[in-house]
């Protein structure tokens, strides 16, 4: 063949070759966290509002962010402040009402940002008009939770059914008279799981899923899902084993880690239940051409996460979440352990799924805690710029940090339930729920009242979105930045490669259609020389597009590919030119 036909042909072949396909929404937005207990209080009773939540919509547009996912605001007693729902169909009181949630979902529509909701399927609470109804003995609602016989040992006294723990310490069952049984309760007292082997169950959750999506969500985050099946009982004479000890010589008996829980979590039927829920989520999907998004909560070995996906004929969650940054790293990890933890995900994940990337929750250490606060911009960049979808908890965008609560002040069960006053800190999930910091006003800017529901933080008087708004460099401006950087085709589309150069500084590649990009991030308070010619393509001079706040170096900064100096603790975002 003549040479000018194959020039031709190749031209083609690599137009298709780079044809990008159109992204659906969740594959490209920024989804924010909000723990709407903590982030504005419209109306001076200290506790965190959705009217609060409407109000200052325009902050989360001003960040780029086009999804956000509310932690849960339905109607609850409160005992773990939101996740022991009594009613799934309804707002709690101090959050609001329907009307005010409609409100919010109509100006969050105005400024074209989805509403994501929390979907806490594996228990209800024990203030339930079902739970009241199965203490009456009604059968239908007694049989949408979990009973078992006591056992009474060699004194004649009543003891739980086996040793199941609660994930709150102590044991999972507790007695009800007036049924002459225990129910199970993997969280708290106040949370009895639901049974999932009942089909009314089954159907009942999926006509709350239908209830919000009808009111115009965008879809739901799964809460502790992994505890959604126990195994069936029947396989075991239809008595529920105990569970083996786990060999942890750390953990105490009444703790959760004391045993290994493989008949309360990961069984199989919970992939199934997901596989069905998505296939409730297409339903609407089908009707008007707007996906809606499923994100589970697991954390489990990534063989176990992947399942979450699909089974490779039915659909699942689209982000199962992917937790390494929280579980497996740290401020003192080295450059080598935080490769190894990004990589595992994309390694594990199927080929056309995406990956998604988190660093902090309501449930976790802020990422200023628990890496350092000179790291806050890095690990930003890592959340917005790896290949996949990118998730933001509420103050990570300043670099808030976890604030100190008093044993007095303690309000989280996982902290109060080991009756520790001492190191009741190291369970309570309170310290990086403390109130957004919005200005250095009375209580941050969030309340008017003189009693916040937790203390406001240290240190907002100076860390504060008023202030960060108010300088050049922030944290605030370098996160705004890296949001409109996320978008370009080199991030959204392109190839991902990294490298630990040394045991403080972590680098990675993003390429795509001819244009490059390096993010280095030192991990240390040392300063280095380093080489970025060993990523192929990476020669010449590279332009500074982000820095760090610490870093002496300001966009449109041109370096020498082959000897860039690195400053402690500085970040960059780099652009081959």
């Amino acid at each position: 063949m003549k040479l000018y036909f194959i020039l031709p042909l190749l031209f083609l072949l690599g137009q298709v070759q780079c044809q990008e396909r159109e992204l659906e929404w969740w594959e490209t937005t920024v989804f924010y966290q909000i723990y709407p207990r903590s982030f504005k209080d419209s109306d001076g009773d200290g506790i965190g509002d959705l009217n609060g939540i409407t109000e200052n919509l325009e902050y989360l547009k001003e960040l780029g962010v086009g999804a956000t996912w509310l932690s849960p605001i339905f109607k609850s007693p409160m005992y773990d402040f939101g996740y022991d729902i009594s009613d799934f169909y309804d707002i709690q009181d101090e959050y609001g009402t329907i009307e005010d949630f409609e409100r919010l979902l109509a100006k969050a529509n105005e400024l074209d940002i989805k509403i994501v909701l929390d979907f806490v399927p594996n228990h209800g609470s024990n203030e339930s008009v079902w739970f009241e109804e199965a203490l009456r003995g009604h059968e239908k609602y007694l049989d949408y939770f979990v009973w078992e016989d006591g056992v009474v040992d060699e004194n004649g006294v009543l003891q739980p059914p086996n040793n199941w723990i609660s994930v709150f310490r102590k044991s999972a069952w507790e007695y009800r008279e007036e049924v002459g049984k225990y129910y199970l309760h993997q969280f708290v007292i106040g949370q009895p799981d639901l049974n999932y082997r009942n089909p009314e169950v089954v159907n009942e959750m999926k006509n709350v899923i239908r209830f919000w999506l009808e009111k115009g969500v965008a879809g739901f985050r799964v809460d502790a899902i992994t505890h959604l099946f126990e195994v069936d009982k029947e396989l075991y004479g239809g008595k529920y084993p105990d569970e083996p000890l786990s060999g942890d010589l750390n953990a105490d008996p009444l703790s959760y880690n004391y045993l290994r829980h493989i008949y309360t979590s990961d069984q199989d039927e919970t992939f199934d239940m997901v596989y069905q829920w998505r296939e409730v989520l297409d339903e609407f999907k089908e009707r008007d051409g707007f996906s809606r998004v499923m994100m589970t909560e697991a954390y489990s070995s990534p063989q176990v996460t992947m399942r979450y996906f699909g089974d490779g004929e039915r659909e699942g969650a689209q982000m199962p979440f992917n937790f390494v940054l929280i579980s497996d790293v740290n401020g003192d990890s080295t450059a080598e352990e935080i490769k190894y933890a990004l990589d595992k995900f994309l390694t594990f994940k199927p080929i056309n799924k995406l990956a998604n990337w988190v660093a902090g929750n309501h449930d976790n250490n802020r990422v200023a805690s628990r890496f350092s606060p000179e790291l806050v911009d890095g690990i930003n960049m890592i959340v917005l710029l790896l290949p996949g979808i990118a998730v933001t908890y509420m103050g990570e965008e300043i670099g808030m940090v976890d604030g100190f609560v008093s044993w007095e002040d303690t309000v989280d069960p996982s902290g109060c339930n080991t009756d520790d006053p001492i190191n009741y800190w190291t369970a309570s999930r309170d310290p990086e729920r403390t109130p957004f910091q919005w200005n250095s006003d009375k209580n941050a800017g969030f309340s008017t009242a003189d009693k916040t529901w937790l203390p406001v933080a240290d240190g907002y008087e100076t860390l504060n979105v008023e202030v960060q708004k108010g300088v050049e460099r922030s944290h605030l401006n370098v996160y705004k930045t890296l949001v409109l950087l996320r978008a370009e085709s080199t991030f959204r589309y392109g190839r991902y490669e990294s490298v630990a150069l040394n045991s403080d500084i972590f680098a990675f590649r993003r390429w795509h259609n001819g244009v490059n990009y390096v993010i280095i991030i030192n991990l240390r308070n040392k300063s280095y020389n380093v080489d970025l010619t060993y990523f192929e393509n990476v020669v010449g001079n590279l332009e500074v597009v982000v820095s760090s706040i610490q870093s002496p170096k300001t966009a449109g900064q041109v370096l020498e590919a082959g000897a860039v100096d690195i400053t402690g603790y500085e970040s960059l975002v780099l652009r081959v030119v």
